[in-house]
């Protein structure tokens, strides 16, 4: 028998067996995410990296933290757990990009019901994903059993990244003007927002989540709500590399009349055009079937738009460029313009 391992503990629903189990299984998920910069594999109590400054004046951290929220949900009705990671790493990055920060290294966090090896290490397989679409390391987490407190298929999906910036470099959104022309970036569907609502919409505890609306064309229901957050890391990196980009906002929970005044300074007003918005079907499914004002659809959810790049007039066609390199069909939605309401849909 293990040395470390506690009969009573496991009387009282902990199986500490079983968190090794999952460490030794998620390992070679995490090892593919580490660069020269980390300075320690899994067990140790602390994440160990040594950042590359050369080249930064001014090192600045940027740190962002999120979790999956009820779109975990959805992955637990289709037992289906290796994409809900890259949403955890996507929420994170996402914001820790606005700043213009380059993210580093990325933590999770799993609240479990009962510890199943092999659930937990699909689970990370898909942070891993995450951290390499990101460019970042995977160098720490942690896995809690939560017995009696947790039904055993249940899970709760965590976790915080830090960045990096040269402080002459963080986005300075007082430098926006009349004129500015914003960019969209596609989102891949929902994202992680919104799933509160979706769930009620379709009553997804005892809907078919195999079936196939025309709307979706040709895919399942349960395929389009679980499919992965894009990751915009890598593609805005590029464009502010060749753009002048006055701000950046992350199409969120609260969707743009949240999200895009986060980066409009006063007196400026971000003018978006609604018809110029490629919207997915899913977007058009839950209003029709959820019976839902389009108002409320701008509010809640990002309606195919995941990201939001402010650019001056003379160097979009720059941004257009390096994001259209990066695989990302970038496209116009407005322009900044004189007012006092910060965001306008029209």
């Amino acid at each position: 028998m293990d040395k470390s391992y506690s009969g009573s503990y496991a009387a009282a629903g902990v199986d500490i067996e079983a968190g090794y189990e999952g460490v030794k299984l998620m390992k070679k998920y995490v090892e593919k995410t580490f660069s020269k910069e980390v300075l320690a594999g899994l067990g140790g109590f602390g994440g160990l990296y040594k950042p590359e400054l050369s080249g930064l004046k001014e090192p600045v951290l940027v740190s962002g933290t999120d979790g999956v929220g009820t779109k975990q949900r959805i992955a637990q009705l289709l037992g289906k757990h290796d994409t809900v990671g890259i949403d955890c790493v996507a929420m994170c990055v996402n914001d820790v990009i606005c700043c213009g920060a380059k993210p580093l290294f990325f933590l999770d966090y799993i609240a479990i019901g009962k510890n199943e090896a092999e659930k937990v290490a699909t689970l990370v397989s898909g942070v891993a994903e995450g951290c390499i679409q990101a460019g970042c390391a995977l160098i720490g987490g942690e896995t809690a059993e939560h017995p009696g407190v947790m039904k055993p298929d249940d899970y709760d999906l965590a976790g915080f990244s830090v960045g990096i910036v040269d402080r002459e470099k963080i986005l300075d959104h007082e430098k926006m003007e009349e004129g500015d022309v914003i960019i969209a970036l596609p989102s891949s569907g929902l994202h992680s927002n919104g799933y509160s609502l979706v769930r009620k919409v379709f009553d997804v505890e005892n809907a078919d989540l195999g079936e196939r609306p025309e709307e979706l064309e040709g895919k399942t229901l349960g395929e389009v709500l679980l499919t992965p957050t894009k990751i915009y890391v890598k593609p805005v990196l590029a464009a502010l590399e060749r753009a002048k980009v006055h701000g950046i906002s992350h199409i969120t929970g609260g969707g743009f009349y949240e999200n895009v005044p986060r980066c409009i300074p006063d007196g400026l007003c971000a003018k978006i055009e609604k018809s110029k918005i490629n919207t997915p079907g899913i977007f058009r499914l839950i209003e029709k079937r959820g019976n839902i004002p389009e108002r409320d659809m701008y509010n809640t959810f990002n309606m195919g738009v995941g990201m939001v790049l402010i650019v001056s007039v003379d160097s979009y066609g720059e941004a257009m460029k390096a994001l259209k390199e990066e695989g990302i069909d970038a496209y116009v939605i407005g322009s900044i313009v004189k007012g006092e309401e910060k965001v306008v849909l029209c």
